[in-house]
């Protein structure tokens, strides 16, 4: 049985993990994508936290600056004409390049397929696979000029669920989001890119809001996932996905993984 490093040494490990790496985190501003942008920037990570409201993205920024970490905020709509290439340009300008890549921004809602308005479907698959492509291709030469770089692409559980009803869009834009990061692990890996899907349950402002006013609903949920407790966003998600972006995993492209307490289960 290995040694444990002492709680000291093993958060000194975890500091320099991601020295001297860039981080784009879109949607970083609440939920997962601030948990993600916390760990990234204890893990060492200067930070460019994306999203619509300046207020939340500022209120992230602070927290990993008091904690004595690197953080810019840009507010952007993702679909907006521009967004992209202003997301990436802006990550070279005021952080000196990009090394890690996050697409966490979701515009997709779990309705009915009866339900959807055909806007609402244009608009979640805009912020989905076409503006985390466009992301994906901005941030690929930069990337291979420093020497490589790693995508992480989030996406869900609910494309898995038995019963599928109210997720088909919001599984849909996901999967295919799944599919575009399977394909840059390959084409993109000899620029030194790698490409991971993650596909988390944590605790967000909206899953808490329903948890809260669904309490028999949210017990049964709850009691359905392995591991006892609906996940942390920085505790569950976001260093593990530090450590994904790291050098020790290295020879991981291409895969899925869920970070569920084991609730989902991946053919």
């Amino acid at each position: 049985m290995s040694a444990q490093l002492p709680n000291d040494l093993a958060g000194a490990d975890r500091a320099n993990r991601l020295a001297g790496k860039v981080a784009v985190v879109t949607g970083g501003g609440q939920g997962v994508g601030r948990g993600i942008s916390l760990g990234l920037a204890e893990s060492g990570a200067a930070v460019l936290l994306v999203g619509r409201s300046m207020k939340k993205l500022e209120r992230v920024a602070e927290e990993i600056r008091a904690a004595g970490g690197t953080a810019e905020c840009l507010a952007a709509d993702i679909v907006e004409e521009g967004s992209p290439e202003l997301i990436i340009s802006t990550a070279v300008e005021r952080l000196g390049g990009v090394d890690i890549l996050v697409n966490n921004a979701n515009m997709a809602m779990p309705l009915p397929l009866s339900d959807y308005p055909d806007d609402d479907f244009r608009k979640a698959f805009e912020g989905g696979p076409r503006v985390s492509l466009s992301l994906m291709k901005l941030a690929r030469p930069v990337m291979a000029e420093r020497g490589g770089g790693t995508v992480i692409n989030l996406v869900t559980s609910a494309a898995v669920r038995w019963d599928a009803a109210n997720y088909g869009i919001y599984a849909a834009v996901k999967e295919a989001v799944r599919a575009l990061t399977r394909a840059a692990a390959y084409e993109w890996a000899a620029d030194g890119i790698r490409a991971l899907n993650i596909a988390p349950h944590a605790h967000s402002p909206g899953l808490d809001w329903w948890m809260e006013n669904n309490p028999e609903e949210a017990a049964e949920f709850v009691a359905g996932i392995p591991a006892g407790r609906v996940g942390d966003p920085l505790e569950d998600i976001g260093r593990p996905v530090a450590w994904l972006c790291s050098a020790e995993a290295s020879y991981l492209s291409g895969a899925t993984i869920p970070l569920d307490g084991g609730q989902s289960r991946w053919g």
